[in-house]
């Protein structure tokens, strides 16, 4: 270790003292998130470096302290909440120090009337949800990651939640922001339910990835816990079919917060008995007032009929509420010689089909691809999204990066020619940067790289993550 970094390490134990852990253990515990590139490199016995130090934050003023400590001695500072992206948003490097931020956790205010609650960043989602249900509410945000992600990490990734479809992405909850620029200053946006006083700054924040401000606090706005519930399950002849009644009962204006079509192979994989071979699954929860969902059962099963599809057990949503996060580690596959991932994409409804048929039909191309399937589970009057799976094994387990890598971009180049989006909500890090260009134009990438400067103008908030290589 270099005398300079060697200084910004003792600076920050003068400064923060037990808050910063120079431990073995500690360090590689918060050198990666789960990125499954990652995981493959630790596996093969490839890891990355680890950061010099570890500073386990307690509120904002230490996180203040940390970036204005680690601006003046020109030292990178990656962000850590759950570790739970999947995207490599996380990557560090032998001079990085890392900000954890697990510590500044819990209820800071909660407020019934006003139906909003304040949470430290470090608050992982469940620990969330749970207290703000002691009081009758919810912030109806269930990402599949809900027992492994901070709140502050669903505002860095601009994260979607699995009740989407009714109640909105991460940026449709939150009512006011706390964070930390780069250069230690503090930025706190009003507790107000909408505003005209110029760009929305919250939205600095989502999906920045760490790379513009640390979040400290985030303030939800609530719902009341519904009345009812309800599940349903149809099955239909295609996807095409099922997603046309998705598409209808989007543009009729029913909203159930749970909408999830699986093509065939995934029906199966998932249902089993439940969905005949060769058909498409669609499971519904419908919930709120009790004379609202009485009403929406009704209206989406008349769409459902109308387009083909037949009703099955609503065990089967039941079957999906058991294991909808439950989902093998990476290190498995990786043991039996398995190289896995899933990307998620969008589109408008006129371009979904398409997306569905080049992105399989391209990934299957690939002699080493077993399985390449989709389902849609985030849905828009205007469009819906795709959230495929990949599983390819190559007969030398050397390629699995290469053959990885490979699927990755024949999906974003897919995508990009069927004029869909290539995120919708696992963010961008760096497994999706390279094709960034490609979503936002030169103009846009060009606007984000000024948006850097200006807030972080020597680079140091995750370098390398979001932004393509470019001009600094």
């Amino acid at each position: 270790m270099s005398e300079t970094t060697t200084g910004v390490v003792e600076e920050l134990a003068r400064a923060l003292g037990e808050r910063v852990f120079r431990d073995e253990a500690t360090r590689a515990a918060h050198r990666a998130d789960s990125w499954m590139l990652s995981e493959l490199r630790d596996f093969q016995g490839r890891a990355g470096p680890l950061p010099q130090a570890v500073v386990r934050a307690g509120g904002v003023e230490d996180v203040a302290t940390c970036l204005r400590i680690c601006r003046e001695a020109r030292t990178p500072v990656v962000t850590y909440g759950g570790g739970s992206g999947v995207c490599g948003a996380i990557q560090v490097t032998a001079e990085t120090i890392v900000l954890a931020t697990r510590e500044m956790s819990g209820l800071v205010e909660l407020d019934s009337d006003d139906l909003r609650a304040t949470f430290r960043a470090g608050t992982m989602g469940n620990e969330a949800e749970a207290r703000v249900q002691q009081d009758g509410l919810t912030i109806g945000h269930w990402p599949q990651s809900i027992d492994l992600s901070t709140v502050g990490g669903w505002v860095a990734t601009r994260a979607s939640g699995q009740y989407s479809t009714a109640y909105g992405s991460i940026e449709d909850m939150v009512l006011a922001l706390e964070a930390v620029l780069p250069d230690g200053r503090i930025l706190r946006t009003r507790d107000t339910p909408r505003a005209s006083a110029g760009p929305d700054l919250r939205h600095l924040l989502f999906g920045s990835e760490g790379t513009l401000g640390v979040v400290t606090e985030v303030t939800f706005s609530l719902r009341s816990l519904p009345e009812l519930q309800a599940k349903r399950a149809f099955h239909f002849e295609s996807l095409r079919t099922g997603l046309e009644a998705i598409r209808q009962l989007m543009r009729a204006g029913w909203r159930p917060p749970v909408v999830r079509l699986y093509d065939a192979q995934e029906s199966q994989r998932h249902f089993g008995d439940h969905c005949p071979d060769g058909r498409a699954m669609l499971i519904l929860l419908h919930e709120g007032p009790v004379a609202a969902v009485s009403a929406e059962v009704e209206g989406v099963a008349a769409l459902c009929r109308a387009v083909g599809g037949e009703q099955t057990d609503s065990s089967a949503v039941d079957l999906w509420f058991e294991k909808r996060n439950h989902v093998a580690s990476f290190r498995t596959f990786l043991e039996g010689g398995l190289i896995v991932d899933t990307i998620e994409v969008a589109a408008t409804w006129s371009r979904v089909g398409e997306l569905y048929d080049r992105v399989t039909r391209s990934l299957l191309e690939l002699p080493d691809v077993r399985v390449a399937t989709a389902h849609s589970s985030h849905s828009y009057r205007s469009g819906t999204n795709l959230y495929f799976s990949f599983a390819a094994k190559p007969d030398d387990p050397e390629r699995m990066e290469e053959v990885y890598t490979e699927c990755w971009r024949r999906t974003m180049v897919a995508a990009g020619e069927c004029g869909a989006g290539i995120a919708h909500h696992h963010g961008i890090g760096r497994v999706r940067r390279d094709f960034l260009e490609a979503e936002i134009g030169s103009s846009g990438v060009g606007l984000l790289r000024s948006v850097k400067r200006a807030l972080d103008p020597d680079g140091l908030l995750n370098p390398g993550a979001l932004l393509p290589p470019g001009p600094s």
